[in-house]
């Protein structure tokens, strides 16, 4: 858990910017570094923030030359729309999966239509004492069809 807390640039989509937005530039010391770090957005609707190192995507493409720019690892955090979107275009190399033992009406699908195939290797694992599952996995070359592989 402790490299998801720690000083990275973020890709947000437009909805959950404005939550955070809306919270950790006043609540820093729960998150030390989450002000610094340049937070991109991808938003069709906004163009700018009070909250300092915010930029506006306004395309894939922006977000393609974004990945293959050098710097510091790029986090999105919730964002499930966004991330469908990232998986469908083949824009996701690392997946942090944090998944609370609770159930709300219907869910949220990340692996959602349209998911390019792309294996993935577990890196690391952890379970809070009240039972939030962590899960760490990189992308592991192409998919392997025919065995469960548990």
């Amino acid at each position: 858990m402790e490299k998801l807390m720690k000083h990275a640039e973020y890709l947000l989509g437009r909805k959950t910017f404005e939550i955070w937005e809306g919270y950790w530039p006043e609540h820093e010391d729960n998150w030390p570094g989450i002000n610094d770090g340049t937070k991109y957005v991808m938003s069709k609707t906004r163009e700018k923030s009070g909250w300092k190192n915010t930029v506006f995507l306004k395309n894939l493409a922006d977000i393609k030359k974004l990945k293959n720019s050098e710097g510091s690892d790029i986090q999105v955090w919730s964002s499930g729309k966004f991330v469908q979107l990232l998986l469908k275009n083949d824009l996701v190399d690392e997946l942090w999966l944090i998944i609370h033992p609770l159930t709300l009406g219907k869910g949220k699908k990340l692996f959602d239509d349209g998911a390019i195939p792309a294996a993935f290797t577990l890196i690391e694992n952890t379970i809070t004492p009240s039972g939030v599952f962590i899960a760490y996995y990189k992308r592991a070359g192409k998919v392997m069809t025919g065995t469960a592989g548990y």
